[in-house]
């Protein structure tokens, strides 16, 4: 009985905190915030939807009746990015900005902190133009994550093992492929470098995305890179800069728009993981 009561009594400890986060400072922009969920509640609420009828349908032609089977959006991508400004509040007061337009989910600060931004059910305006298969619009299908970084910082112990926890809440909610967790510059990288100098290999060995074996084999002599990119989730109309992109990810050291024979071998350890 008392360890209910103890969880229960935390659980509205931690309510009360995250609602007292907007009481202060960031009053302004929560009422904003509440006002839009509010105007989306309205849309859904409408029987018929408001502004989907069937044009040059007349009204008997067309009618609405409400299914009981339905259901909100569910993420099934992660993409990572780092901030590029020089701190938490900056970022913050960014996503605050109409004139940006720009937003994420989460903000992990470099000492470890999250700050949740948007509801993970809602569609937030961070990945912008790119692509990943044959998705082009992540930002409809995915939960963007914002590392506080200016892109040119080492990235903290506690900034990273924070990120992990939070992918392993995410990945367990929304039941997210191990292949669906992937950096800007994967989808955008004729854009994007972000994050750069990432230590991918740390999530992947959490099952985060890949990585690839310490032993490598010889990809067998029909072997094509370019198939290999296109079958992983890289837009190669530019080729060069889906190798960059690649190499952003999985190379680090040499960002040369080519591949070396190890960078082939790499490229093939790898590819066979999302096969």
């Amino acid at each position: 009985m008392f360890k209910g009561y103890r969880a229960g009594l935390f659980s509205v400890i931690a309510l009360l905190g995250l609602s007292g986060c907007g009481a202060g400072k960031y009053a302004a922009t929560e009422k904003v915030y509440r006002q839009k969920a509010k105007e989306f509640a309205k849309t859904i609420r409408a029987t018929p939807p408001q502004g989907q009828a069937i044009e040059n349908f007349n009204a008997d032609q067309q009618w609405w009746v409400g299914s009981v089977n339905f259901g909100i959006r569910k993420p099934n991508y992660v993409v990572i990015h780092h901030t590029a400004q020089d701190s938490l509040e900056q970022t913050i007061k960014t996503f605050h900005s109409t004139r940006a337009a720009v937003s994420a989910h989460y903000v992990v600060s470099r000492d470890g902190k999250i700050v949740q931004m948007v509801n993970d059910y809602l569609r937030a305006n961070h990945a912008g133009i790119g692509k990943w298969g044959n998705n082009t619009d992540l930002n409809s299908s995915s939960i963007g994550i914002e590392l506080d970084n200016n892109g040119r910082e080492p990235w903290p112990d506690a900034q990273v093992n924070a990120l992990i926890q939070l992918l392993g809440t995410l990945k367990k909610r929304y039941n997210i492929p191990q292949a669906n967790f992937i950096g800007h510059a994967d989808l955008a990288p004729k854009r994007k470098p972000d994050p750069a100098n990432f230590p991918w290999q740390k999530l992947a060995y959490r099952g985060f995305g890949f990585w690839y074996d310490k032993v490598l084999k010889n990809p067998p002599a029909d072997f094509k890179p370019e198939i290999a990119l296109k079958l992983m989730g890289y837009d190669t109309k530019d080729l060069p800069a889906a190798i960059v992109a690649f190499k952003r990810h999985f190379i680090q050291k040499d960002l040369s728009p080519a591949f070396s024979p190890l960078d082939k071998l790499i490229l093939y350890n790898v590819y066979e993981k999302y096969m």
